[in-house]
């Protein structure tokens, strides 16, 4: 065995279908998890899955529906269940909140943090009923720290932390554990644009300590961390995966006569 532990486990990650998922979908099943991959684009992921192999399948699944997620846990449940949950789909509806319609706030908020809880409850009932199960949930660093122009974006973020950590209180005597990770600047195919100016590339990677721009491996690294059996005492807790940006606050101060 790894030194993670997970072979034979199955997880499950919505959203699979973008960067961050694919990133973490491919780090699992190199570790030898099952993958069960949950996506509004089916046909993206069912390549995805064939690539993968395992056992690995792909679902239709929009976890704004509660629907769609009830059938996709029944369907993982008659083939033996979830060991983890990845909780990662979500949307951004940019805009100031000075004019950020109601539509766009709720619809946010019932993919983002609603979509969130739904999925969590369908999957998690399975796990309490074996008595043990990881929940990761993708949060964000503007989780902490406001995006402006981002709409319900933020709040949703926000809330997630709260949602996790309330997961973690009362599902751990059921033997579920519930940790999210917050990215920072992270690039992907919806992010690319903003590097594609090189002096916007440069400006971004200067903000961040490290120096560079965290990939979806980047995440998924913490991700099989959390999910594993050497994480087993570790629950209610958010990691920011942002390459030390949260810490560059005080370095955008003035400060004449000092380097």
């Amino acid at each position: 065995m790894s030194w993670l532990g997970l072979e034979g486990k199955t997880a499950v990650i919505t959203g699979a279908g973008g960067g961050i998922g694919q990133g973490l979908a491919r780090a699992f099943a190199a570790q030898g998890v099952r993958i069960v991959l949950l996506d509004r684009d089916e046909a993206q992921t069912a390549s995805l899955a064939a690539e993968l192999g395992m056992g690995s399948f792909s679902l239709k699944c929009d976890v704004s529906r509660a629907d769609d997620v009830a059938a996709a846990a029944d369907a993982v449940e008659a083939q033996g269940g979830a060991d983890i949950l990845i909780n990662n789909a979500g949307i951004l509806r940019p805009g100031p909140l000075e004019s950020v319609s109601e539509a766009d706030w709720s619809a946010m908020l019932f993919v983002n943090l609603t979509g969130y809880l739904v999925t969590a409850q369908a999957f998690g009932r399975g796990m309490m009923s074996r008595g043990q199960g990881a929940l990761v949930h993708v949060a964000s660093i503007s989780g902490s720290y406001p995006q402006p122009a981002s709409g319900a974006y933020s709040a949703s973020k926000a809330a997630i932390l709260m949602l996790s950590r309330q997961l973690a209180y009362e599902w751990g005597p059921k033997g579920i554990r519930s940790n999210t990770l917050s990215p920072g600047l992270v690039r992907t195919a919806l992010s690319e644009t903003f590097y594609a100016d090189p002096q916007v590339k440069a400006r971004r990677e200067a903000m961040v300590p490290v120096g560079r721009i965290a990939s979806p491996e980047d995440l998924a690294d913490t991700a099989l961390f959390l999910a594993s059996p050497r994480a087993s005492y570790i629950t209610g807790q958010d990691v920011l995966v942002d390459g030390g940006l949260s810490q560059s606050l005080m370095g955008l101060v003035p400060r004449p006569g000092y380097a």
